[in-house]
């Protein structure tokens, strides 16, 4: 693990996952928070797409790379893309449950001020749902980082998961257990990170949590 920071070589890695990670995460989650809000809001689409949704849903993401070989070829894009369709169920799950369960006193001042559909969901509907689209986010950003490496592991020759092949290959598993070791370590810190801004946007979210 030292020789690997001091060569820069871990620091490089990290980059890229991180940065394919982050990129999915941002692509699929803003997918799957818009999808969330029109189900949520709109019921006959939401009931015209959930056999497509729970067809869809289930398939692996890793099974989704020999089709994004094809489209996209080697490189970020097409880890981007993967990321993105993984990250992409758990916004739009949560986000579609949390819309549902809004007061619905809360849309009856909503009609009562004569607020615009976009105006509705800005000034009430993201604000009153905003504590569980922190969860989801919390929960897409795990699924980001495991999904990365995992196509770097099998089909991307860059980031964390190339590294570990790639020290596999050379028979240096001292070298091999440090990654894994380090993408734990990463694994931890971001998710303490989202916990501080959860309980930052969201603190009565998070003492509810600890009284739990």
């Amino acid at each position: 693990l030292i020789g690997a920071f001091a060569d820069g070589s871990i620091a490089r890695a990290t980059w890229d996952t991180l940065a394919s990670a982050f990129a999915g995460l941002a692509l699929g989650g803003a997918i799957g928070l818009a999808l969330g809000l029109l189900f949520g809001l709109v019921r006959p689409i939401d009931r015209l797409m959930e056999l497509t949704v729970e067809a869809v849903r289930p398939i692996p993401s890793i099974a989704l790379i020999p089709i994004a070989l094809l489209a996209l070829g080697f490189g970020a894009a097409m880890e981007i893309s993967i990321i993105a369709f993984s990250c992409a169920w758990p916004m739009l799950i949560l986000t579609r449950a949390a819309v549902a369960g809004v007061e619905p006193r809360l849309i009856e001042v909503a009609r009562a001020l004569r607020l615009s559909p976009w105006r509705r969901v800005i000034k009430i509907i993201l604000p009153a749902i905003q504590p569980r689209i922190i969860v989801a986010i919390r929960l897409a950003a795990g699924v980001a980082l495991v999904v990365a490496v995992t196509v770097e592991i099998a089909a991307n020759p860059r980031g964390l998961g190339n590294a570990i092949m790639t020290a596999q290959q050379a028979l240096q598993p001292a070298l091999m257990l440090a990654y894994l070791f380090w993408i734990g370590v990463v694994g931890f810190l971001l998710n303490g990170l989202l916990v501080a801004a959860e309980r930052k946007l969201s603190p009565h979210l998070a003492i509810e949590r600890r009284r739990s």
